[in-house]
């Protein structure tokens, strides 16, 4: 693997001067992109508190409408909130579970789908629709920008924890409205991501449900148009 150079040959902080990304680093950027997993398998050894504030700090750099930044961070640390999302996420995927028949539903269940029982840090990701920052700009005829914005935050949190040598999941597989009722600290608040963040097992560049023969990755050509 390359991960350890990303970044290096762009400066960091505020300068007058645009960087100059050089073919080295576009490398390492597409291998950052193809080693970025959903990851379901951690270590239990904890992240280092001052990379995570530092990753954290990344998030701010994503895009936003209007420069809204509408996106709240939940540090879920309690033993007790932890374990209701668990049960979400139990509930949720016995239903889903339910809604196969077969050999699908046989492989179904023997997906691994999260990583909750030992990813050291859980983060909650939720919008804030009432989000007075930005003043409304961009989001006038299309106001889900401002959720687009939170997922923009997510992934740059998943790109920037992947060239740490980290892993992500997403959990999506739980009750959105019960987790938003737990953990938010506004009414205004929706949730649009709950990860596990935390050093993986085992790295693959291959995505997990590939492996397992659930879903192959398609040929991109079918997803582009021209008009």
């Amino acid at each position: 693997m390359i991960m350890s150079g990303v970044g290096g040959h762009a400066r960091a902080g505020k300068s007058s001067l645009a960087p100059a990304f050089d073919d080295a680093f576009r490398v390492e950027l597409e291998a950052l992109l193809r080693w970025r997993r959903d990851v379901r398998h951690f270590r239990r050894d904890p992240v280092d508190g001052a990379l995570l504030d530092h990753l954290l700090s990344l998030v701010d750099l994503a895009p936003s409408v209007g420069n809204s930044q509408p996106w709240r961070i939940v540090r879920v640390e309690s033993a007790a909130a932890r374990q209701a999302v668990r049960a979400s996420f139990e509930a949720a995927n016995a239903a889903a579970l339910n809604g196969y028949e077969g050999e699908q539903a046989a492989l179904y269940a023997r997906l691994k789908l999260a990583g909750l029982d030992d990813a050291p840090v859980q983060l909650a990701v939720f919008v804030e629709e009432g989000c007075a920052q930005g003043h409304g700009l961009g989001r006038q005829t299309m106001p889900e920008m401002l959720r687009y914005s939170a997922v923009s935050a997510i992934h740059t949190l998943w790109i920037a924890a992947r060239a740490y040598g980290l892993g992500l999941g997403w959990v999506s597989i739980l009750d959105p409205d019960a987790v938003t009722r737990l953990l938010a600290f506004a009414p205004s608040w929706r949730l649009v991501g709950y990860l596990c963040l935390g050093h993986p097992r085992f790295d693959q560049e291959v995505p997990e449900l590939e492996r397992a023969g659930w879903q192959a990755r398609t040929d991109g050509s079918a997803r582009i148009f021209v008009k």
